[in-house]
């Protein structure tokens, strides 16, 4: 394989998750459970805010768009990460990748971008509660999800589109569960130290900067917070502001483990135990964090059995 159009003539090879063979069935188990465990929960959390007119608020519907990108985010990666677990053939086709990686991106920069637009609603509604209304209409809440999604698509495409160009004239053995960018910058024969740089570039845009403006919007909300003389005021901002914290959190600090560390200092077992958390954990957890710790999706729950 000596340049990039000979690639699409052969398939790649993913290596899964371990390499411990008498773990699959146990491992297939596990994740289909946490896989269709996650599934539910953010259908559920979307049908909620769907039929329950008292969440139809701006920050309900930019929670609905973040449970239906988990939705997509993990069923890109995990149904053939299952699949391959009581497979021979380990397969995935040079189109299969193309499209895969090319999800992927798109999910996670758009999902970064806006969890950041989240902590700007929750920094409107609590620091300027009288200018909500305007600064939060709904007119902006869709341009504000429509810039999170044309960000991540272009963003995606062009790394896309660059790394399925360069010559793969490694092995076709990705050592990843699913095709991701720095496991198949491994495989390529030129030297790549230009675009990883790039590669960090990118991350540090679209990673690092919504995560440090989320910290500091809700630095600004704490000290609003704590000014407060209700105290169950104080006990409901904070608890929806550490719902969306602990979740960006772990998204973020993930994300920027993977996609901002040099070459020389990346391992592929930390990469792929890393990638767990941001393909099977996050988009399990966070419906449940959100739900379980807010009054009005478990009130919209009740109404709706009733």
């Amino acid at each position: 394989m000596k340049t990039g159009n000979q690639s699409f003539e052969t398939d790649f090879i993913l290596s899964g998750l371990f390499h411990f063979g008498q773990m699959d069935a146990f491992l297939f188990v596990a994740i289909v459970i946490l896989f269709a465990v996650a599934l539910m929960g953010n259908i559920v959390l979307i049908l909620l805010i769907r039929l329950d007119t008292r969440l139809h608020t701006p920050m309900y519907f930019l929670l609905s768009q973040l449970s239906f990108m988990d939705i997509m985010n993990i069923s890109t990666t995990v149904p053939k990460m299952t699949t391959n677990f009581l497979s021979n053939n380990k397969t995935i086709t040079f189109l299969g990748c193309v499209i895969q990686t090319f999800l992927f991106i798109v999910l996670g920069g758009t999902e970064a971008l806006l969890l950041g637009f989240m902590s700007y609603d929750r920094y409107v509604a609590i620091c300027h509660p009288l200018h909500y209304p305007i600064l939060m209409s709904k007119k902006i809440c869709w341009f504000m999800v429509t810039c999170a999604w044309t960000s991540g698509s272009i963003n995606a495409l062009i790394h896309t589109l660059y790394v399925f160009h360069l010559p793969f004239c490694r092995s076709r053995l990705i050592n990843h569960f699913f095709c991701e960018l720095p496991s198949l910058l491994q495989l390529v024969c030129e030297d790549t130290s230009t675009y990883e740089y790039t590669v960090i570039l990118s991350g540090v845009i679209i990673l690092l900067l919504p995560f440090l403006a989320i910290l500091t919007s809700y630095a600004c909300v704490l000290s609003v917070v704590f000014q407060m003389s209700s105290g169950k005021g104080q006990t409901r901002a904070v608890s929806t502001c550490s719902s969306h914290l602990i979740v960006a959190s772990l998204f973020y600090v993930t994300g920027l483990s993977t996609y901002t560390r040099p070459h020389s200092l990346r391992s592929p077992e930390q990469d792929k135990a890393v990638a767990v958390f941001y393909t099977i954990i996050t988009p399990l957890l966070n419906p449940f964090i959100y739900s379980l710790r807010n009054k009005d999706v478990i009130g919209a729950m009740r109404r709706l059995l009733s």
